[in-house]
């Protein structure tokens, strides 16, 4: 039974899925949306969060590149707080609770209202590949569907199996079903699958909880915002959250249930997170610690769920409920739902192109989990590119590609097609290179006018983007060519800053290079009254702070682009497509196989491959010269 065609028809519904799918219909493409139950569009399988460390940059990028999900979570946040504050600019990162109900509504609501959008409650049994070449989905129902690509983005659910104790049973996710025809369709067709395993909290009931005995969080105040086109904070009551501890009687009831953990009695096969691990795993691996930290965060405004971020489990639930009651103010804690493990199938990212289209399959693309990674934000950045990409390959357009030097996001999928993963992998702003330049705060700096050229920043959001660059040069402009001499007025006022004296002429942007002082230091100085007024201006405006940032780090920010123009270089020199690697004498066995595996569309992905050595690099040089082609 064929039924409906359609240009681009995404697979899943999760973070990765919604962004694929309004990416392709906002590009104007026709688009099919299938997802096994149509309430669970959206949903937060595990913490009522989004952002962190690195992920807060991914949010911002989604946005600036015409995402979603920094306007979703905007809209439904009841708690924001901008993390690293005490450190650099180039590790900080905005974090966000969200009302979980509300932002699965949101979402939902958005899909269900984007024009050339269709969403259809089906399980998915197969792709449809005609020589080499994706043409559509077959359904459970025996349904074909035809499609000119293909995206798909399961999450969990590829042969999904949920671990309690020693008891465990098929799901995506507890009390979902699993897909586990597709998963067999892939292993079926030669794809490179492992497993993976990741696992989440017992819910618990707030009003059993003592609050009194626990440390709170508040929101910062006013809270911001991650999406650069919203008009201000956010409109829910924002909600604090708590802190409390695992404690030794904790660790004592874990290490004497560890022979009923599907873990440890070697009943779940799949690699766990490193960054993420269970209690039982932070217990047994860590025996030094006395305790765990626990964020006891809401899960909404109007219920009572509560999500103890920090002990993942899968004990049996007898033993989850005694390890809660044991720790501080959980004393009469009761547990709503059961934290739990789940396995999943994901297939090798080795097998795509920077596109995220498959080597194995042309037009298809796959996203989030399935390609081995952890985290909303690190699927729906995934989701987003692997759109695009398949809305250009019906077209036959170029794909879009983001480099390590552009975004968090190059860096993630580059770390994925080029290194591979063996287990789930999460971002962090150490794996950036030029994390100075990825800073969150000027994501639409680097993305937005890519996003306009695709088709997905709106023309109003684009003048916003412009005006705001627009101000931040003439601000930077401004403090460059104000002056001051070393005279007595100046360095009195100089000295009640606790800044040293001026011996030559200094611009006010010399000046704020000083790590004491700040643009509010600025107006005490002695300077005209135009350009007092001007200062004034400039310190209430929206681009103070990115002013401030540029001019205070100009130095590193330069010795960054210059590593960016090395990097370029390297990233310009393309290899052939058809190069025989084991044909070019000088390279090793093992830089032979992995090159043929990676097939690296550069010298600079070359060289980024684990194994791959400077000689090795230097072999392709020689081969690139004889060919001309360096």
């Amino acid at each position: 039974m064929t039924q409906d065609q359609f240009d681009v028809i995404v697979v899943g519904a999760g973070h990765a899925g919604c962004e694929a799918a309004l990416a392709a219909a906002r590009l104007g493409c026709t688009t099919l949306l299938t997802v096994i139950n149509a309430d669970t569009i959206g949903a937060m399988s595990c913490n009522p969060a989004i952002g962190g460390l690195a992920k807060g940059q991914l949010v911002r990028e989604i946005d600036a590149l015409g995402g979603e999900m920094a306007k979703n979570i905007d809209a439904t946040s009841i708690q924001f707080r901008t993390l690293n504050t005490s450190k650099g600019p180039a590790v900080r990162s905005s974090r966000a609770q969200a009302d979980r109900l509300l932002y699965r509504l949101r979402m939902k609501a958005v899909i269900e209202k984007q024009p050339g959008l269709s969403v259809k409650q089906t399980m998915v049994s197969g792709l449809i590949v005609d020589d080499g070449t994706v043409c559509g989905i077959t359904t459970s129902l025996g349904e074909r569907i035809i499609g000119k690509a293909v995206v798909v983005a399961t999450g969990t659910f590829l042969n999904g199996l949920v671990h309690v104790g020693l008891k465990n049973f098929s799901a995506g996710r507890l009390g979902d079903a699993p897909s586990r025809k597709l998963a067999e369709w892939f292993r079926s067709n030669g794809f490179e699958m492992g497993r993976m395993k990741t696992g989440t909290v017992p819910r618990l009931d707030a009003t059993t909880i003592d609050y009194s005995q626990l440390e709170a969080q508040h929101s910062d105040y006013p809270p911001a915002h991650f999406s650069f086109s919203s008009g201000g904070g956010y409109t829910l009551p924002q909600l604090p959250c708590y802190i409390t501890y695992t404690n030794e009687k904790t660790h004592e009831i874990i290490r004497n249930s560890i022979t009923e953990s599907p873990l440890y009695a070697g009943v779940i096969q799949g690699v766990g997170a490193r960054y993420c691990p269970s209690i039982e795993d932070k217990v047994m691996r860590f025996p030094e610690k006395d305790r765990h930290q626990i964020f006891v965060e809401p899960e909404g405004l109007d219920t009572v769920e509560i999500y103890p971020n920090g002990i993942p489990t899968s004990l049996p639930l007898a033993t989850q409920q005694a390890m809660v009651n044991s720790i501080k103010g959980f004393e009469k804690a009761k547990i709503i739902r059961p934290g739990y493990a789940i396995e999943y199938d994901y297939i090798d990212p080795l097998g795509l192109h920077p596109s995220l289209e498959t080597k194995m399959i042309r037009g298809l693309f796959l996203a989030g989990q399935i390609n081995g990674t952890s985290g909303y934000e690190e699927a729906a950045a995934q989701g987003l590119v692997a759109s695009i990409n398949a809305v250009r390959y019906t077209r036959n357009q170029k794909p879009l590609v983001i480099d390590r030097s552009q975004a968090y996001i190059g860096v993630l999928i580059d770390d994925l097609v080029t290194c591979g993963t063996k287990e789930p992998y999460r971002l962090f702003t150490s794996r950036a290179e030029y994390r100075l330049l990825l800073r969150e705060d000027n994501a639409d700096a680097r993305l937005a006018q890519t996003g306009f050229d695709i088709g997905l920043v709106t023309e109003e959001n684009h003048k916003r983007y412009v005006a705001k660059q627009d101000a931040i040069t003439r601000g930077i402009q401004l403090l460059e060519n104000i002056f001051l001499r070393p005279q007595q007025a100046v360095n009195e006022a100089l000295a009640a800053l606790q800044s040293t004296p001026l011996k030559q002429k200094a611009s006010l942007a010399d000046l704020l290079r000083r790590p004491e002082i700040t643009m509010g230091c600025l107006p005490s100085l002695p300077i005209a009254p135009e350009e007092l007024a001007a200062v004034e201006a400039l310190e209430k405006s929206g681009a103070r702070n990115e002013i401030v940032l540029q001019i205070k780090f100009k130095g590193y920010i330069d010795r960054q682009q210059e590593q960016v123009s090395r990097f370029k270089k390297m990233e310009s020199v393309l290899l052939p497509k058809d190069i025989d690697y084991s044909s070019l004498s000088g390279l090793s066995n093992e830089v032979v196989e992995k090159l043929t595996r990676v097939q690296p569309v550069s010298l600079g992905q070359a060289s980024r491959i684990s194994g791959v050595t400077p000689a090795a690099i230097s072999v392709l040089q020689v081969h690139l010269r004889k060919l001309k082609m360096l």
